[in-house]
C-alpha cells in the first residue's frame, strides 16, 4: 500500500511539473517577436524611416524586436528570414524593399506558422498564402502636398524676378522606371502645377535606390540643364547635398534634411510606418487575419510631411498646405484627377493597369472611374505608370 501511495505521489509530481513547464511555454509564446529585414542601414533615409517606425511600434506594443541590415534583393533575404525565425525566434517577419518579395514568399511557403509582411510588394493578393501580406501608403498624396510647396516656391522666385514664368522647371532624381517612382514624381509635379501652371519637370534615373554619387551627379546635371528646384525618389543625401552646394531649393523624401541643408531644404513627405507595424502586431496578438493588401493614408497617420523650413519655403506655405490637405481628406481634391493632365495632348478617359503583375506585365484592370485614376484602390502598391505631358524623361534605361 505504501509503495502504491509513493508511486501515485511521484506520478502526481510529474504531472504537476509538466503542467508548470507547459504554462511557461505558453507564457513565452504570448510574447511576440518581430524580425525586420532592411535593404540598407540607417545611412539610407529610406531604411532609417522604417527603422525608426519599427522600434517605436515594437516598444509601444510591448513586443521584442530583431533586425537584419544590408540585406540585398537576393537569396540573402531568404537566409535572413530563416535566421530571424530559427535563431531569433521571430513570429512576424517584415522586409522593406520591393526586390525582397519573391524571397519572402519562399520563406512564407516553408514557415506557415509565421506571418510575413512586405512593403511595396505586388503579389500578396494573387499569391494565395494566408501568411503573406503587402503594405504601402497613399504617399502620392504626400508628394502632391510637397509639390504644392514646390510650386509656391517657384511662384515666389517668379515674383522676385529670379526666374521668368517660362523658366519654372523642376528636376527630379528617380531610382528606377517603376510605377512607384512614376506615381511619385507625377503626383509631385501635379501638386506644383496646381499652383504654378507654367511648371515643367525633367527626370533623370540612377538605376539604384541608393547611390550617393549617382544621385548627386543626376541632381547637378538637372541643375546645369536649367532646373531651378530639385526633388527625388532615391535614398541618399546626394541630391540634397548638390542643392545646398549650389543654393538650389530642394524637396527631399523620407525625412527632413534641414540639418545638412539649412538654406535649401523646403519640406519632405514620408510614409510613417508606425501605424502599420502596430496594426500587424495587434492582428497577430488578437489572432486576426492581416489583410493581403493594407494601404495607409493621411487619416491613418501614415502619410505625413516634415516641418516646413521657413528659411527656404515661400511665405504662406503652411497655410496653403493645410488647406490642400483638408481638401484631400474630404475628397474635394483627387491627385490623379484626369481633368488636370493630358497624355500626348489628349485627356485620359480609360486606362488598364497591370495590377496582378504577371510575367508579361499585362494590363488587367480598369482604373479610371468618374474621371479619376484611382491609385491604391486595387492593391496597396502603386500602379500609376502613365507618362503625362509636362514631364520630360531625360533617360529611360535606369540612367545607363
Amino acid at each position: 500500500m505504501k509503495n502504491l501511495k509513493r508511486i501515485l505521489a511521484i506520478v502526481l509530481a510529474v504531472i504537476m511539473m509538466a503542467a508548470v513547464f507547459t504554462a511557461c511555454g505558453e507564457e513565452e509564446k504570448e510574447t511576440l517577436k518581430v524580425g525586420f529585414i532592411f535593404l540598407h542601414d540607417e545611412q539610407s533615409t529610406y531604411d532609417k524611416n522604417f527603422m525608426d517606425a519599427a522600434k517605436k511600434a515594437c516598444e509601444e506594443m510591448g513586443v521584442e524586436y530583431a533586425q537584419k541590415t544590408q540585406i540585398p534583393e537576393s537569396k540573402k533575404c531568404y537566409d535572413a528570414a530563416v535566421e530571424l525565425i530559427e535563431v531569433e525566434g521571430c513570429d512576424i517577419i517584415f522586409a522593406d524593399s520591393f526586390g525582397h518579395e519573391s524571397f519572402l514568399i519562399e520563406a512564407a511557403q516553408k514557415y506557415t506558422d509565421v506571418q510575413f509582411c512586405h512593403a511595396t510588394g505586388t503579389q500578396a493578393h494573387t499569391a494565395d498564402l494566408a501568411n503573406f501580406h503587402n503594405a504601402f501608403a497613399s504617399i502620392y498624396e504626400g508628394r502632391y502636398l510637397a509639390g504644392v510647396a514646390a510650386g509656391l516656391k517657384l511662384n515666389e522666385m517668379i515674383a522676385n524676378n529670379k526666374i521668368t514664368a517660362d523658366k519654372a522647371k523642376m528636376g527630379y532624381v528617380g531610382a528606377f522606371t517603376f510605377a512607384e517612382v512614376i506615381s511619385g514624381y507625377t503626383s509631385f509635379y501635379l501638386g506644383a502645377k496646381s499652383v504654378c501652371p507654367t511648371v515643367t519637370m525633367d527626370v533623370k534615373f540612377t538605376g539604384s535606390w541608393y547611390d550617393e554619387t549617382k544621385e548627386k551627379e543626376a541632381a547637378n546635371a538637372l541643375i546645369n540643364n536649367g532646373c531651378v528646384l530639385i526633388s527625388q525618389h532615391a535614398d541618399s543625401m546626394g541630391a540634397p547635398t548638390a542643392c545646398e552646394e549650389k543654393n538650389v531649393p530642394n524637396v527631399s523624401y523620407n525625412g527632413s534634411t534641414v540639418a545638412a541643408c539649412p538654406n535649401t531644404f523646403i519640406v519632405s513627405s514620408r510614409i510613417d510606418w508606425t501605424p502599420y507595424f502596430k496594426h500587424m502586431i495587434k492582428c497577430v496578438q488578437d489572432g486576426v487575419q492581416i489583410e493581403a493588401d493594407w494601404t495607409g493614408t493621411i487619416q491613418t497617420g501614415s502619410v505625413v510631411l516634415t516641418d516646413i523650413n521657413t528659411k527656404a519655403a515661400a511665405a504662406g506655405t503652411a497655410e496653403k498646405l493645410a488647406d490642400v490637405k483638408a481638401k484631400l481628406l474630404d475628397g474635394t481634391i483627387n491627385v490623379f484627377d484626369t481633368a488636370n493632365f493630358t497624355v500626348k495632348n489628349e485627356k485620359l478617359t480609360s486606362y488598364k493597369a497591370d495590377v496582378d503583375t504577371d510575367d508579361a506585365f499585362t494590363p488587367d484592370t480598369e482604373v479610371i472611374e468618374n474621371g479619376v485614376f484611382y491609385e491604391s484602390k486595387h492593391r496597396s502598391a502603386p500602379y500609376f505608370n502613365v507618362e503625362i505631358d509636362g514631364i520630360n524623361l531625360l533617360d529611360r534605361n535606369y540612367g545607363e
